[in-house]
């Protein structure tokens, strides 16, 4: 009787394990291509295939879905992956259901053949098509890119960007740019894979190269020509020099950096005057 019940216990496991399958066909108003994370903007009239290790509980009244342990959620190429997945749906007037909303707690990871984030939690507003991604460390990657932040990331499909949230850091080429809140856009290349061409930086900004420690309020830093404009509190620091203003360009591809002077436009205030400090000798 003992080893019955322990062997219809394996087969109860396996089978969830290999054959736990549900397939929803949700009306959403959505583009008609997929990229990048594009969960809910893109693959319009594709169903999302959500699969469990140890099951998925319907709860019609309550109009949600559960799929717990290592769940997946699936469609046009994107991924979603979690210990628990939560799908909120609502009926329509005219008939059928919408999928408005879907959260994913512990180990999340979303990811398409272009670009990836992970996470403790997420939760993916369709309607907005923005997917949220929280935790002590949220990762996004795109291509050679790498955004880090310690509270969290958000993914805007149909504005194309990812803004990280609290001490937000970004690698690119060996250049790293530190702030409170990292934003980047994104584009297709010519190979239709997701890039960052532009990150915008904010409070508390520090870029750091192999030659320059730069701060200020906010930059914004423009991948392709290689060229970084700061605002406000400007302080750049080459070796012995340093060199202090409001408003500077720094061309990460020629090493040449330039402070400048700031006019008010319609002010009454002098034009401020840039400052450095040069150590000839020192050591």
């Amino acid at each position: 009787m003992g080893s019955s019940l322990s062997a219809l216990r394996s087969s109860r496991k396996l089978l969830f394990q290999l054959v736990v399958l549900v397939i929803f066909y949700f009306q959403i108003s959505a583009a008609a291509v997929a990229g990048g994370l594009d969960l809910a903007s893109g693959s319009k009239d594709m169903p999302i295939e959500i699969t469990a290790d140890n099951g998925i509980e319907w709860e019609k009244n309550k109009e949600i879905l559960i799929a717990s342990g290592n769940a997946k959620a699936s469609r046009g190429g994107i991924t979603v992956l979690a210990e628990v997945l939560r799908a909120y749906y609502r009926k329509k007037t005219t008939g059928g259901t919408d999928l408005y909303r879907l959260d994913a707690a512990g180990g999340v990871k979303i990811f398409s053949d272009t670009e990836s984030m992970e996470g403790q939690t997420a939760v993916l507003d369709f309607e907005q098509a923005i997917l949220k991604v929280d935790g002590k460390k949220v990762i996004y990657k795109a291509g050679p890119d790498t955004i880090t932040a310690n509270q969290q990331m958000e993914y805007w499909e149909r504005q194309k960007m990812a803004v990280a949230r609290g001490n937000a850091v970004a690698i690119h080429k060996g250049k790293t740019l530190r702030a409170d809140v990292l934003k980047a856009l994104l584009r297709k290349n010519k190979t239709g894979r997701s890039e960052v061409y532009i990150i915008e930086a904010f409070n508390n900004v520090l870029i750091v190269s192999d030659k320059d420690r730069l701060r200020s309020d906010s930059a914004i830093y423009k991948l392709d020509s290689g060229i970084v404009t700061l605002k406000e509190n400007v302080s750049i620091i080459r070796e012995n020099s340093i060199l202090n203003g409001d408003l500077a360009e720094i061309n990460f591809k020629t090493g040449i950096s330039k402070l400048l002077t700031v006019d008010s436009v319609g002010s009454r205030k002098e034009r401020k005057r840039v400052r450095g400090l040069i150590y000839p000798h020192r050591q």
